[in-house]
């Protein structure tokens, strides 16, 4: 791991590491919600963004706790995992990455709580005995994992990857996820373009059509840059499906600017030029943040899965 290690946290005491976890989340979402206008700001939800793009799913308070304990992670497993999947040892003297893991076991339709749990609580589900309820999530658990850097061993098998750096090949995926998305992709030559200076629309269609949103994107010589464009526009029709609240809508432009690089530097285009100008969420509470960031991590995962399923047929 790289030495330079100022903004980082550890966990290292197993008696207070729950109750730090929670709060350095709740801390980095106060940070953020304070400083949305200035630039330090955008360049930790921009790390943050970068973490989310390598780690898509996983859950965005998981992708957090990576980001602040170690924000160049590309590849994390259990120490046991390394060993027996992957045949791989994590090195002396590395420090392990914390994050959340469930705790299966069987869930009460009604409130959600383990047996155990339920016999304490005033859910009145009886419809079924506990021995049929179905297993789920009850609970979460702080679980130790290392980064790959921290790491040596046999190399890792890899898929082949070229075209994700090749966007010649990526946007013909990208155009093909759109069917799954439920959205209509047109793309328009530049001589008939008339959206002036947008690069993209996304409009809304009659509850009676068969696509939820219609796209249309100009023609550009960049592959790319088209990818990014329409990926940008997914996220909108995803994001703003029912919403008519014009501030909000102006809110979710972030949102939807942040799915747009996460899936594009997933997919590795340079999303450089991204515009995650945070100053719209100003005085927004820290839930509400907390809920664009849920949003955002799910609206990009949503979208990465159609586009490799396209991508590797």
């Amino acid at each position: 791991m790289a030495s330079n290690t100022t903004s980082r946290v550890e966990f290292p005491s197993s008696d207070t590491r729950t109750d730090e976890m929670h709060r350095t989340i709740e801390q980095w979402v106060q940070d953020l919600t304070e400083q949305v206008d200035d630039a330090k700001a955008s360049e930790q939800f921009q790390a943050w963004l970068d973490v989310q793009s390598r780690f898509h799913d996983y859950s965005y308070r998981n992708t957090l706790l990576i980001a602040r304990q170690c924000p160049e992670a590309t590849k994390v497993a259990g120490y046991r995992t390394w060993q027996e999947e992957f045949d791989r040892q994590v090195q002396d003297g590395e420090q392990a990455i914390w994050i959340w893991a469930p705790i299966i076991a069987k869930q009460c339709p009604g409130c959600g709580n383990s047996p155990n749990y339920h016999a304490d609580t005033d859910c009145e589900y009886d419809e079924t005995p506990p021995d049929k309820w179905s297993e789920g999530p009850v609970a979460f658990k702080p679980v130790p994992v290392f980064d790959i850097s921290q790491t040596e061993g046999e190399p890792l098998p890899e898929l082949d990857t070229d075209a994700r750096g090749d966007a010649t090949d990526l946007f013909p995926a990208v155009t093909g996820a759109a069917d799954t998305l439920e959205v209509q992709v047109a793309v328009v030559d530049a001589e008939e373009w008339q959206h002036g200076a947008a690069e993209g629309i996304c409009r809304p269609v009659d509850d009676e059509e068969e696509y939820d949103a219609a796209i249309e994107i100009k023609a550009r010589e960049s592959a790319a840059a088209m990818a990014a464009v329409l990926v940008h526009e997914y996220a909108h029709a995803l994001l703003h499906k029912g919403v008519t609240d014009k501030p909000e809508r102006t809110k979710r432009e972030v949102e939807a600017e942040s799915v747009a690089y996460v899936v594009g530097r997933h997919f590795g285009l340079d999303m450089s030029g991204s515009a995650l100008y945070l100053a719209a969420w100003e005085s927004e509470e820290p839930d509400t943040i907390l809920d664009r960031l849920g949003r955002i991590s799910r609206t990009a995962t949503e979208v990465i899965e159609v586009v490799e399923e396209y991508q590797y047929k």
